[in-house]
């Protein structure tokens, strides 16, 4: 079974039944239920395919957020090998909010960095829900640098409601961190590709997401301040955080409207974390490719500053 969202009950009753026939049928072996099985396979089938093609903003925040949905630590695991992870920023602490170091793509080296979840309490607790912390943002910086020395590319796998808004981070510099995190995506000469794999909330997000190319995952959402955020701003109400999504055009087809993202990774049929293997095999696609056409490239550098700064100018 798995872990449906509201707006997936047809799904979950389909499901339920299949469960239903299948225990039967093991427990009575004379009773032949796989035809029966098949019609309702084929039913969820077409409701995972009529639902998801409708999502509104609210119900992809929901997909974006679900709890099986694959982090950092599933890319890094199917996609990367000899990830030799680095701690630190040298000034304070360390942030397992923010997970970064060295690692080979298809035998190529390059350097990886990503806010990494958690996905169970004691993880979660670990990576603080992958709300980091500014010694996080400065140990990005530090990796970036050391990519930028040695002339490897960078990839960036997002997923953060936001950056840690505690008392103790803003004390430590929360909004320089971040800003000179920024700072340094748009100043390094190599590539850097960036891939929006679940929330990509705020300067949480895009403190590692300046990159020369920027994809979102299917049911992904980029936004400037999460929905219940923006609510609690707008209307002084968190719960009407779906109006507020609504509203806010934080959707991968949005995005790519606007000219904020580069393209669209498309998500298995009922979201990535109905298939996590072949989502993240179709982001390591779109990380190839970026990576094979921005190879050898001398203006990465002042295209990255010219892409961000057309932004908004269109409209």
């Amino acid at each position: 079974m798995h872990n449906y969202l509201d707006f997936e009950k047809p799904i979950s009753d389909l499901e339920g039944k299949i469960i239903e026939l299948k225990t039967l049928a093991e427990q009575d072996q004379s009773v032949d239920t796989s035809d029966e099985i098949a019609r309702l396979e084929t039913r969820v089938r077409d409701a995972m395919a009529d639902i998801y093609s409708k999502l509104t903003p609210w119900q992809k925040t929901q997909v974006a957020r679900h709890a099986d949905r694959p982090h950092f630590i599933d890319y890094q695991t199917q996609l990367f090998s000899e990830f030799t992870p680095l701690a630190g920023d040298r000034k304070f602490a360390n942030d397992d909010a923010i997970q970064a170091g060295f690692a080979r793509f298809r035998g190529e080296p390059v350097v990886l960095i990503g806010q990494e979840k958690g996905s169970d309490t004691k993880s979660r607790i670990r990576h603080n829900f992958g709300s980091a912390r500014p010694e996080g943002y400065r140990k990005a910086i530090r990796i970036m640098e050391l990519a930028d020395r040695f002339g490897l590319p960078v990839i960036t796998l997002v997923d953060t409601a936001g950056a840690y808004p505690g008392i103790g981070a803003e004390e430590r510099g929360q909004a320089e961190a971040i800003a000179r995190s920024t700072e340094t995506c748009l100043g390094v000469k190599v590539p850097i590709v960036s891939i929006i794999i679940g929330e990509g909330g705020s300067g949480g997000a895009i403190a590692i997401a300046t990159g020369n190319r920027v994809y979102m995952l299917e049911h992904a959402i980029y936004s400037v301040i999460s929905p219940e955020g923006a609510a609690s701003i707008l209307w002084r109400d968190s719960t009407r955080a779906k109006e507020a999504a609504q509203n806010m055009k934080i959707t991968a087809e949005d995005l790519k409207s606007l000219g904020v993202i580069d393209g669209i990774i498309a998500e298995p049929i009922g979201g990535a974390h109905r298939a996590p293997e072949k989502a993240i095999a179709s982001a390591g696609e779109i990380i190839a490719s970026s990576l094979s056409e921005l190879k050898g490239r001398k203006d990465l550098r002042e295209e990255r500053r010219q892409k961000f700064l057309a932004m908004g100018r269109q409209l």
